[in-house]
């Protein structure tokens, strides 16, 4: 693909990740379209690290969550890194698996006996924000070269800005439902109880500080009517 086509589908593509409704169908479209648009890519994924722990947030191909799986175990391997975004960069690359790593002595000969010939782990982030890390895989070694990873590059950089927007969006929609349901309950105490607004909003409060239960969920509990009204 030359890089006028490949700008024109990124293009078309950072509009489209823009558009997607959820958070989890925005992960699942940068996986999928990781493997359409970076020359090949083969299988692809986003990973997350939280304390030492991988998590599989999509992935598009076979053994993807498996490699995955493995990164976590083993405390290494480039996609990890990327997610550590450690000393030497943002972006990994493993050009031959079926030649020793000497960085990642344990993880290359793993991905490689899943099938795997060459990969690439990017971070994903963006200036206030790390989302994890983008991971490309080929079944063939020599497959990306610094055009594939120049590539990938900018491929993450939209997949991040993406992310951002769909994260913000949805805390956007959670505080607005948490707003509604807390207003809900204010409303049916202050109806039951003869209670001013401030008075059962501090009632709200107290049973969350007491029993140490989020404010949200308090109110969800006063919305549910008692069970022999069901």
């Amino acid at each position: 693909m030359e890089w006028r086509e490949f700008a024109e589908r990124m293009a078309l593509l950072a509009r489209d990740l823009l558009a997607q409704e959820t958070l989890e169908a925005t992960l699942d479209r940068i996986a999928g379209a990781a493997v359409d648009l970076v020359e090949g890519c083969d299988a692809a994924g986003v990973l997350t690290l939280s304390k030492g722990r991988v998590t599989t947030l999509s992935a598009c191909g076979d053994q993807v969550a498996e490699s995955d799986r493995i990164q976590g175990e083993l405390g290494e391997g480039p996609c990890f890194d990327a997610a550590r975004h450690t000393d030497e960069g943002r972006v990994y690359r493993i050009t031959d698996l079926t030649r020793p790593q000497p960085r990642w002595p344990r993880f290359a000969p793993a991905a490689h006996d899943l099938g795997f010939g060459s990969m690439m782990g990017f971070l994903l982030y963006t200036h206030d924000d790390d989302f994890g890390a983008l991971n490309l895989y080929s079944y063939k070694p020599g497959a990306f070269t610094p055009a594939s990873e120049t590539a990938g590059w900018l491929f993450a950089s939209h997949a991040a800005v993406a992310l951002a927007a769909a994260r913000t969006q949805e805390q956007l929609e959670h505080a607005m439902d948490t707003r509604h349901a807390i207003g809900e309950a204010m409303g049916i105490l202050m109806e039951r109880h003869r209670l001013t607004e401030g008075d059962a909003f501090a009632v709200l409060r107290r049973i969350s500080q007491n029993h140490n239960i989020k404010l949200r969920d308090v109110a969800q509990h006063i919305r549910r009517p008692p069970e022999n009204e069901k």
